[in-house]
């Protein structure tokens, strides 16, 4: 009996492999639990248009990052903060208010979870910011944090 896998089965294979089973293990297990479908002709395409599908999705959404990542390399945000005594800005420059900058400033939005800030940005000066933006994509933003 052939199946195709819905999940990942440990012992079996992984999502989207056509597998030879015994019936009952088939029948009473993988496809009872929810872990497999039988693999007739019409599933099987139905799996393949579906994986197309997907990989058409995929393919525009690294596209789109691409895009933003060639604006975010070529921009630059200025920030103006409060400044102490010493030179030392009260606080620091959050995510939240680089992420807020950016979108005010140059129309792009970010989720601020992709800012990959290594250290709180605390003094007054130039600073690049490291994006992480998924799929093995980075760009680097170039912030400029004026005192006021």
């Amino acid at each position: 009996m052939k199946v195709l896998l819905i999940k990942d089965v440990k012992s079996l294979g992984k999502k989207g492999e056509v597998k030879e089973v015994k019936p009952g293990y088939g029948q009473n297990f993988l496809i009872k639990k929810g872990f497999a479908r039988l693999a007739t002709p019409e599933i099987l395409e139905q799996h393949a248009q579906d994986e197309l599908i997907v990989a058409q999705n995929l393919e525009k959404e690294v596209n789109a990052l691409k895009e933003i990542a060639k604006q975010l390399d070529k921009a630059e945000i200025i920030i103006t903060k409060k400044v102490g005594q010493n030179g030392h800005l009260f606080g620091a420059v959050t995510k939240d208010e680089i992420a807020h900058a950016l979108k005010e400033q140059h129309n792009i939005e970010i989720d601020k979870k992709h800012i990959n800030e290594k250290s709180a940005i605390k003094t007054v000066g130039e600073h690049d910011l490291d994006f992480k933006l998924g799929h093995g994509l980075h760009a680097t933003l170039h912030v400029d944090v004026q005192g006021e």
